[in-house]
Order: structure tokens, then C-alpha cells, then sequence
């Protein structure tokens, strides 16, 4: 039977109450509710033969870029290809194959014509923001977001969520005012919409807005209830504030009791999850650059890169890991990774391409550092600095790389290098180098 979503879209559904039920899915994605997973299980109860609830099953799988959960989506891809469907929910399906297949951009694109077709399709609108993000897309994303919106109006449920992925695709765009706009009217909204929150998170660290950020953050704690992973990354953006403030012991407490709670529910659930591990990693670097004595906390890190060797699903995980694995001096993993990346690289498409041309320059350089080699470092990454943005990651995730590029040329004397990746991010981000923890020192010097 065909019914619809709550945006208008039509379903095909056993009935009435499966529809209300895939509405409860979409709003648990849309949300980041801990739950999701157990709304859909129920959905799927009503109705087990619901296309784009297998479709969602998919997707959910691959979110979390892991080639452990890939049979997963394609055994729901394949279920979900023997229900009856729509032409418009077999592209769905197509969008999702052709992700499953390492071909983002088929994906993004096959998204795109669901949205120029069906512009209230919020979710081939959220997995189009994903993954245009994780392959650095920001003019994509916004471009998505700008071509729907005035197709959406505050009385259609998940508005703020649109709302919310406007915010954050016009800061990675460097339009700050809209991208603030949109942030806190998502968040008068729903207070618990944390991509809301994440994208003024992100629009005050752009600007420098320090103590506006861990006051911002603190205030919507509590509501952050119920939510999955994303509570860490938000609870990561109050911490890189307090970095910059150079209040490390508030890093650090942030670090263990927020965004890497190792006795959490939500870590325990995924506790190598890319985007904690990314977290987590950047930040415990950060510190160590800035002499921060950060214990033994690096080791449940490297374990997890070392049974991810081979995993290259999140290019922009790839340094991460080699970070964890280096810091620990496990370079025969380090070289094993290395390796496993090298053949990846080597196949087609535009994954393939990505980690060819970004993720392993930077990974080898990491390894090169850390083994002595700091001129080597320098060398190989250096052709990758203009495309680094294609493995994904924001404006503030990017930076760790940055700032290794910096202590890599700082390590070898090289003062072009140096120039070069401070003249950079001058040009990229609001607040000059001279302000920034990371570059400061070396922007003063590099001034005289």
C-alpha cells in the first residue's frame, strides 16, 4: 500500500501505523537518539517488507564507515531490492548500492536528482550532507541546502533539521553569519538538536569566540540525553576551546568523563566508532605537541588502529590511526597500515582516488616523523596540502594536519615549509596564526 512520510513523500508501507513508525526512524536519525536502531527493528516488525526501511538499514551500516558492518548493508540492500517499490525509492536504493560500491560521487549525485525531483526528501537530503562532508564537498552540501529550502517551511516536521545542515554547510563555506542564523534557530526549535548545536559549536571556533563556545556548550548539556555519539564530538569542540584558553587539566577531564568516556553506554556500544577515535586522537597530538603529559591513554587508541589495519572505508581516519600506532612506537603495525592503505589506493574509483592522493602522502609522512625522517615528512606531504580536504573532516578537524605539517617543517628546518602552511591557514581562517595555540610560536618567529 502506498502511504506517505511525514514530510509528504510517498511510501510504500503495509499501513498507516508502519508509516508513523518509519517517521519515528527518520526523526531518531535526523536527531542522533540513541535509539534508532530500536525504532527501526520495531518499524520493520509492522512491516518487513518496506523498501526504505531496509534501505535505512543500509544506511545505517554504512555510516559508520566499517568494512566489518559492509555484508550488513548489502544483505538490507538486497532485501530491501525484493520488496515492491517506487522508481523513487529504487534510487534511493541506487544511491545506497553505489556507496556500498566506493562510488561517492554516483551516490551524491543520485541524491541529488532524488532532490531536485522530491525536494522534501529529507532523508536522501541527510545522507547527501554525510557524505558530501567525509569527501569534502562543502559547496555541495550547501548547494543541497540552499536548492530545498524554499521548499520547507517550519510547519513540516524536521525543519530544523534542515535548518541544521544549512548551519553547517554555510560555516564550512566560511559564510558565518548564515550559518550562525540558521545554528540557533534550529536550536530555539529543539535545544536537543546537537547538529544544530555542532555547527554554531563549529561557527565560534572559526571566529575565535572562545568563552562564548564552553558557555554555549555548557548550557545545552542538558540536553543532551538520549543522544549517540555526537554528545562526544560537541563535548570535543568544548575541549579544543579550552585548549586555546591553555586550560589543559579541563581538556583532559573532558577527555575522560565526555568525549572518551571508555565507560559510557554510547562509547561501550561502538568503542571504535571513527569519529570518537578521530576525537580522540587529534586531541591527545594537540596535547602532546604542547608538552601536555597525556599518560597511557594513547594505547586503547593503538589497539584499535592496529585491528583496523586494512579498514580504509574513512580516508580521513587513515592519519588518525597511523597518529595512534606512531605515538605507541608500534611502526611495524605503522608500516602493515601503510601497506594495506597503499593497495587500496591502487584501485579505482573516487575513494580510491582520495586515498591516493591524501590519505597516504599524510599517513607515510606521519611514519617518516615519527621514525627521524622529518625532511622525508615534509617531502611527501607537502603535494598533498592542497587536497587534504578531500578525506573529509571540518575546517577545525583538518587542522590537526596542519599543525603536523608545521611541526614536521618546524623539526626540519624548513622555513618555506613553514611559510607555506601558515600563509595557508591565514588565508582560510579568521583568526590569524598568531592567535591560535598551534601557531603561534611559530608564526611569531616566522614574522622576524
Amino acid at each position: 500500500m502506498t502511504h506517505a512520510s511525514a514530510q509528504g513523500v510517498p511510501l510504500t508501507i503495509a499501513s498507516a501505523e508502519a508509516a508513523a513508525a518509519f517517521d519515528h526512524v527518520l526523526e531518531g536519525f535526523l536527531k542522533y537518539r540513541l535509539d534508532t536502531s530500536a525504532r527501526l527493528k520495531a518499524a520493520l516488525a509492522l512491516d518487513p517488507k518496506a523498501p526504505l526501511l531496509h534501505a535505512m538499514k543500509a544506511a545505517f551500516a554504512l555510516l559508520s564507515f566499517k568494512a566489518a558492518h559492509l555484508p550488513a548493508a548489502r544483505q538490507a540492500l538486497e532485501a530491501a531490492a525484493a520488496c515492491p517499490m517506487t522508481r523513487h525509492e529504487a534510487a534511493h536504493l541506487a544511491a545506497l548500492s553505489a556507496w556500498a560500491g566506493q562510488e561517492s560521487d554516483r551516490a551524491l549525485a543520485i541524491w541529488e536528482q532524488i532532490l531536485a525531483e522530491s525536494p522534501r526528501d529529507i532523508l536522501a537530503f541527510r545522507l547527501h550532507h554525510f557524505l558530501a562532508f567525509w569527501m569534502g564537498a562543502a559547496v555541495r552540501m550547501r548547494d543541497a541546502a540552499e536548492r530545498i529550502l524554499p521548499h520547507w517551511g517550519a510547519e513540516l516536521p524536521g525543519y530544523g533539521s534542515i535548518l541544521a545542515c544549512r548551519a553547517f554547510a554555510a560555516e564550512e563555506c566560511g559564510d558565518y553569519a548564515t550559518a550562525e542564523h540558521a545554528g540557533r534557530a534550529a536550536v530555539a526549535m529543539d535545544p536537543a538538536d546537537l547538529w544544530a548545536v555542532h555547527a554554531v559549536a563549529h561557527t565560534l571556533e572559526m571566529q575565535g569566540r572562545r568563552r562564548e563556545g564552553v558557555e554555549w556548550i555548557e548550557g545545552l548539556k542538558p540536553h543532551f540525553a538520549g543522544t549517540n555519539n555526537i554528545r562526544h564530538h560537541v563535548l570535543w569542540h568544548q575541549a579544543m576551546y579550552y585548549l586555546e584558553l591553555g586550560d589543559h587539566a579541563a581538556v583532559l577531564d573532558l577527555y575522560d568523563r565526555g568525549f572518551r568516556d571508555l565507560g559510557s553506554e554510547v562509547t561501550q556500544l561502538q568503542p571504535d566508532l571513527y569519529i570518537d577515535c578521530q576525537n580522540a586522537i587529534s586531541m591527545l597530538w594537540r596535547l602532546a605537541r604542547q608538552g601536555v603529559d597525556v599518560g597511557d591513554r594513547w594505547v586503547e587508541l593503538a589497539d584499535k588502529a592496529e585491528a583496523r589495519i586494512g579498514d580504509t572505508l574513512s580516508a580521513f581516519t587513515q592519519p588518525h590511526w597511523m597518529m595512534a600506532l606512531c605515538a605507541t612506537g608500534r611502526f611495524g603495525a605503522a608500516r602493515a597500515m601503510l601497506a594495506a592503505l597503499r593497495e587500496a589506493a591502487a584501485g579505482n574509483g573516487t575513494h580510491a582516488a582520495i586515498l591516493h592522493e591524501a590519505a597516504l602522502p599524510v599517513c607515510e609522512a606521519i611514519l617518516r616523523h615519527a621514525e627521524g625522517d622529518a625532511a622525508g615528512a615534509v617531502a611527501v606531504m607537502r603535494p598533498a596540502i592542497g587536497v587534504m580536504h578531500r578525506m573529509g573532516g571540518s575546517h577545525a578537524q583538518q587542522d590537526v594536519l596542519e599543525q603536523f605539517f608545521l611541526a614536521a617543517a618546524e623539526a626540519a628546518g624548513d622555513e618555506g615549509a613553514m611559510r607555506l602552511i601558515l600563509e595557508r591557514v591565514a588565508g582560510r581562517h579568521p583568526v590569524p596564526p598568531e592567535r591560535r595555540v598551534g601557531y603561534a610560536a611559530a608564526a611569531r618567529r616566522i614574522r622576524h
